[in-house]
């Protein structure tokens, strides 16, 4: 047995202190945050490097006198010509540098690191019959944060996202472009600055790299990750919302929400329930509209329901919820899979041909979680809209104005804002899965646009958070004008401080936009842990 070994030489037996072993179990939202967000390193686990070592010694032995597409034959509907063993490596590179036609805007670094670690996860696999020497050379770039630039524009999700995962591997043979220390350097230069080899080509290894679903598997991880954080600011700002206007307490109780049976919708309520514990603004129904003594008249002045965006938040959220956790199965699971081809499976010693670069599933999953938080931005909005027209809350000024009426104009300019962001997210919400335009000779005649549902789907989440900040900023604003910070539960008031760090309190008009910018991005960076 050949002893693990990593890109510098030395042995690895098991990931080091703090750092995240992969080829392993499957990897979850929390490793994905730990490796992207806080720069945590990673290791390769010897049971997967055996794996690639053994999945490459059979290929290279099975496709001796066979015809093997990929291997010895063209691509695609090119596949009928046979290639000769004089130019199986020139097939390989050919293959690489003919598909790295990407347009359109760079994906952020966070996008492309775990693009490339979505790879590494399915090569890790050993399925692939690649060099071990790739995935050596994929986790040092990892680890050192040299990242290949990577367009939006180009892939249809079918035959894997072919072109962003050829600019990958552009990158790792030493040519094209990578973002290294924040600027677009020449890859050749950033290998030579890092002392590392580019990648030699063997027999597979352009096929392997270009024929998968990681880029929109890489950015549908990092969407996850900024949607629960609009999910948890969402559920922190309605628990305010309903402690400011004294919301009755059983429309998050237990006893209500038990008995509909959708998981959502009860680990809603028991968020809600969580953030509203040790309030002294939520009001027991039982205690004001359920003893005889306290009804001596017959038109009731207080609401004995609120309006639905304040008393439907579980009913609302719980489909957003319940879309959200779907969605990370099925990206985590397409992550842990092999979804190239054909696969090598030199455990039952044979090549399979198929369809596993297909991205339907990713595809599907982005559409439902856009259509999902463009749901959760009309919440905020219509929650928005309550607290800024005083003929529906009855408690405080017309758009929250705390300066001179008619003179002063209070919030009234952030609800065009707020308005205008939740109308483009809806029409954001066209499914992409259905969205199929055949290409390349007809060879891929039906085709996921699976990247495309990925771009689109963060676009609508960052929106999201652009639309709960201005939110944010309302719910605020009225904790000040009615006074009651002291009332409200300590989880919201913590809250309601680190909001006010950034945003005071308007009563001068003033340029609103450097401050929600600071709101937008305090919503961005934390998604307080609630669900």
């Amino acid at each position: 047995m050949t002893q693990p070994y990593s890109a510098n030489g030395t042995a690895i037996s098991a990931a080091a202190p703090g750092r995240v072993l992969v080829g392993t179990e499957r990897l979850t939202l929390a490793d994905f945050h730990t490796i992207l967000h806080k720069g945590v390193k990673i290791d390769l686990a010897p049971a997967a490097l055996e794996g690639v070592a053994a999945s490459y010694a059979f290929l290279k032995d099975f496709s001796k006198g066979k015809l093997i597409y990929g291997i010895n034959t063209g691509f695609g509907p090119m596949a009928q010509y046979k290639i000769g063993d004089d130019d199986l490596h020139a097939l390989q590179l050919n293959l690489i540098r003919s598909h790295c036609t990407g347009l359109g805007n760079l994906l952020p670094p966070l996008e492309t690191k775990a693009l490339m670690l979505a790879r590494l996860c399915s090569l890790l696999r050993g399925y692939s019959g690649i060099h071990p020497e790739l995935v050596h050379l994929l986790a040092e770039l990892i680890n050192r944060d040299v990242l290949p630039c990577i367009y939006e524009h180009g892939g249809v999700g079918a035959s894997g996202d072919l072109v962003q995962l050829a600019h990958l591997a552009l990158a790792l043979i030493g040519e094209g472009e990578v973002l290294y220390y924040g600027r677009v350097t020449n890859a050749a230069e950033a290998f030579a600055q890092e002392g590392l080899t580019p990648l030699t080509i063997h027999f597979r290894e352009g096929l392997a790299l270009l024929n998968g679903t990681s880029a929109m598997a890489g950015v549908g991880v990092v969407n996850l990750l900024a949607a629960r954080r609009v999910i948890n600011w969402c559920l922190l700002l309605s628990a305010t919302i309903n402690q400011v206007v004294e919301a009755y307490d059983d429309a998050v109780s237990q006893e209500l929400n038990a008995v509909k049976r959708h998981p959502g919708q009860a680990a809603v309520a028991a968020a809600l329930r969580s953030l509203n514990e040790g309030s002294g603004l939520v009001r027991r129904r039982h205690d004001v509209l359920y003893k005889e003594e306290n009804h001596d008249t017959d038109v009731l002045i207080d609401k004995v329901q609120e309006y639905y965006s304040l008393r439907c938040v579980p009913q609302v959220l719980g489909p957003v919820l319940d879309a959200f956790r779907q969605a990370e199965q099925v990206v985590l699971d397409e992550v842990a899979s092999v979804n190239d081809n054909p696969v090598v499976d030199h455990r039952n010693e044979n090549v399979f041909h198929g369809g596993n670069f297909h991205g339907d599933y990713v595809a599907f999953e982005m559409d439902k979680l856009k259509i999902a938080i463009t749901k959760l931005a009309m919440l905020s909005e219509r929650q928005l809209n309550y607290l800024l027209n005083d003929k529906l809350n009855q408690k405080l000024p017309p758009f929250l104005n705390a300066g001179r009426l008619g003179l002063n104009f209070g919030l009234q300019g952030m609800q065009f804002t707020a308005t205008s962001t939740v109308a483009e997210c809806q029409s954001l919400c066209m499914p992409v899965y259905v969205h199929s335009i055949p290409n390349n000779n007809d060879n891929q005649d039906i085709v996921s646009m699976g990247t495309n549902a990925a771009v689109i789907a963060r676009r609508v989440i960052a929106n999201a958070a652009e639309v709960l900040a201005i939110h944010a900023v309302a719910v605020m604003q009225a904790v000040d004008q009615l006074d009651v910070v002291a009332g409200l539960s300590p989880a919201c008031r913590a809250q309601y401080q680190r909001v006010r760090a950034v945003f005071p309190r308007v009563v001068a008009d003033q340029p609103h936009f450097l401050h929600l910018r600071k709101v937008v991005a305090l919503i961005q960076g934390d998604d307080l842990g609630l669900v």
